[in-house]
């Protein structure tokens, strides 16, 4: 019976280290007991010059989430795969995780959509930072950055109007800090 079990991998190698487990296995003819490999990632909007970007993190980096039947061939398989440093688990020995952990960390498209998941949106600048207006009435304008909603997408600057300092609520991709 297929279990999940989390893989310890050097960092930045996720990816590689489950395409070699995938067609080592293919190799060797393992296949049948090695259902399913994820490299756990999530999706994040930045604002980076002022436009909304969505990328991809690794939610977990140095992990790679597989589902497998474990028997010694998958443990030889897995443990000489390189940049594999072993398994989570007491004393490096594979310990299998729940499956509704498992699905947590992955956070698969079905469940996300089920939950309406929200995405996370990171900015390029912080409370205090001098920021520029890009757009909108205000643009050109220079000010200090108050507050950050990210529930909202917006940002509260402070910007000098008339010599006086006004606070101002924008969208996240209507300012860039300063440089």
């Amino acid at each position: 019976m297929s279990r999940w079990y989390i893989i310890h991998a050097y960092s930045g190698f996720e990816n590689k280290v489950r395409d070699s487990i995938q067609s080592e296995a293919k190799r060797l003819q393992l296949e049948p007991y090695v259902e399913q490999i994820e490299v756990p990632t999530e999706t994040i909007t930045e604002v980076k010059r002022g436009k909304k970007v969505q990328t991809e993190r690794k939610f977990m980096p140095g992990y790679v989430l597989a589902k497998l039947e474990m028997t010694d061939q998958v443990y030889h398989l897995v443990k000489n795969t390189p940049k594999v440093t072993g398994f989570l688990g007491p004393n490096g020995k594979p310990q299998a995780i729940a499956d509704a952990q498992a699905a947590r960390m992955l956070d698969t498209k079905e469940e996300a959509a089920a939950h309406g998941a929200k995405q996370k949106i990171s900015v390029d600048y912080e409370i205090g930072d001098a920021v520029k207006v890009l757009d909108g009435p205000f643009a050109t304008f220079n000010g200090t950055v108050e507050e950050l909603d990210f529930d909202r997408g917006r940002v509260k600057v402070s910007v000098s109007i008339f010599g006086r300092a006004t606070p101002v609520e924008l969208e996240f991709e209507q300012v860039e800090r300063v440089k």
